[in-house]
């Protein structure tokens, strides 16, 4: 026997699902005023509306991170949308958010073994709770991309406006929220190639090497100089080079928290070491 839909029945599912209050009322009324019925409803409804907005352009978007240096486990996704307010939209934040901690603590290997996992702590796969978001805002969202990482320490930043996010892997005995944090926020905005020295590809390190002793061998003051002053000049030259590729090598970009400060030793005051760092920024396009 169906229950008669009324207006506090229909608010209540509202309340519940944001969704909006004339499909709400639909939904009760094809499920005979069964709240749960409704809400399936609901959830079929979102998902015909994502296979319609298939062909939709996803342009837009937000970076998601996630990190528990206890367990050992960070994950950082991009997460696309149609338009620029929707992916600042509360909804679409915590989707990304809660998609990057759902892939922390996954197995799966590619975006598509990851949207048919039941979401931790949800109801549904991490397709449904997308669909859900989509239901609401009433836009083509997918999970374009995400990289995995465990066995580290490790913190994050994402930058005020979501575009781009970074996530740091360092080793040491326990994590230090604050430091990684700012050392991510440096990554963010200076995109250095290289996390350490020793990740520098030995045709690159020689190349610069080369221009080093090429300005050397060019500068006259130079002349006639003993070897051993020559080799810590070029010693020293090399070093500002690879401050410009290098992430440990270079002075903490938040120079009024770390005045004169290398990232390598504002994180060995917090008793770590850099291992490596993931950098996503929505669209770009992967080397």
């Amino acid at each position: 026997m169906s229950n008669p839909v009324t207006p506090q029945m229909v608010k209540q599912l509202r309340d519940r699902t944001d969704q909006p209050m004339g499909l709400c009322k639909q939904a009760l009324d094809q499920s005979g005023g069964d709240m749960n019925k409704a809400i399936d409803w609901l959830q079929a409804q979102n998902s015909k509306m994502g296979v319609k907005r298939e062909a939709n352009e996803t342009a837009e978007g937000r970076i998601g991170v996630y990190y528990d240096s206890a367990a050992k486990v960070a994950a950082i996704v991009e997460m696309r949308c149609e338009s620029a307010p929707s992916a600042k939209s509360d909804q679409f934040v915590a989707l990304a958010n809660e998609v990057a901690k759902h892939v922390a603590s996954s197995k799966a290997a590619d975006v598509a073994a990851t949207l048919v996992e039941p979401l931790a702590g949800g109801k549904g796969t991490v397709l449904d709770r997308i669909n859900d978001v989509v239901g609401v805002i009433r836009e083509k969202m997918v999970l374009h991309k995400f990289q995995r990482l465990s066995g580290g320490v490790y913190g994050g930043y994402v930058h005020h406006d979501g575009t781009v996010g970074v996530l740091v892997e360092c080793k040491g005995a326990a994590g230090n929220d604050e430091v990684i944090r700012d050392v991510a926020a440096h990554i963010a905005a200076l995109n250095p190639p290289y996390a350490t020295t020793a990740d520098v590809p030995a045709d690159v390190l020689e190349k610069e090497k080369a221009l080093v002793k090429a300005d050397m061998d060019a500068d006259p003051k130079n002349a006639g100089k003993p070897a051993n002053i020559l080799e810590k000049i070029a010693e020293g030259k090399i070093r500002t080079k690879l401050a410009e590729i290098v992430l440990s090598e270079q002075q903490v970009a938040n120079e009024m928290k770390y005045p004169k400060t290398t990232v390598a030793a504002a994180l060995k005051k917090a008793g770590l070491e850099p291992v490596k760092f993931v950098r996503f920024k929505v669209g770009a396009v992967a080397l």
